[in-house]
């Protein structure tokens, strides 16, 4: 069963995205920010990581810019789910190493059906 790190600051998106994920059959580790991620990152393998943006302590941007500079999670999917949709903050996701962007509201199919693209 493949395992995604969810992070989010809020709390009911946390729960919406983990209950989405584990009704797909996914395990899910829940994160409240890019600095509690980065600490469970550093104790498991994880094989996607969805992140929030906008999140106190560190970005999703620096979380995964930290992660690609990583060598456990050099290849490992990155998505980046946020309210953000401009192009620049995209581009700024995809030169930290981000493998795609998603925006919020999500549907929850839309997210199975990306993650199911870019899992291992």
């Amino acid at each position: 069963m493949p395992s995604i790190l969810a992070v989010d600051d809020s709390a009911s998106m946390r729960q919406m995205v983990s209950f989405t994920l584990k009704n797909a059959g996914f395990t899910v580790v829940e994160a409240v920010d890019g600095l509690d991620a980065w600490d469970k990152a550093d104790s498991r393998d994880f094989d996607l990581v969805l992140t929030d943006q906008n999140m106190p302590r560190m970005d999703g941007i620096t979380l995964t810019q930290k992660l690609r500079g990583h060598p456990k999670f050099a290849r490992t999917p990155i998505l980046i789910l946020t309210t953000e949709s401009g192009d620049e903050m995209k581009r700024a996701g995809r030169a930290a190493g981000a493998t795609g962007w998603l925006v919020k509201p999500f549907d929850p199919a839309k997210l199975i059906e990306v993650i199911g693209k870019v899992i291992r």
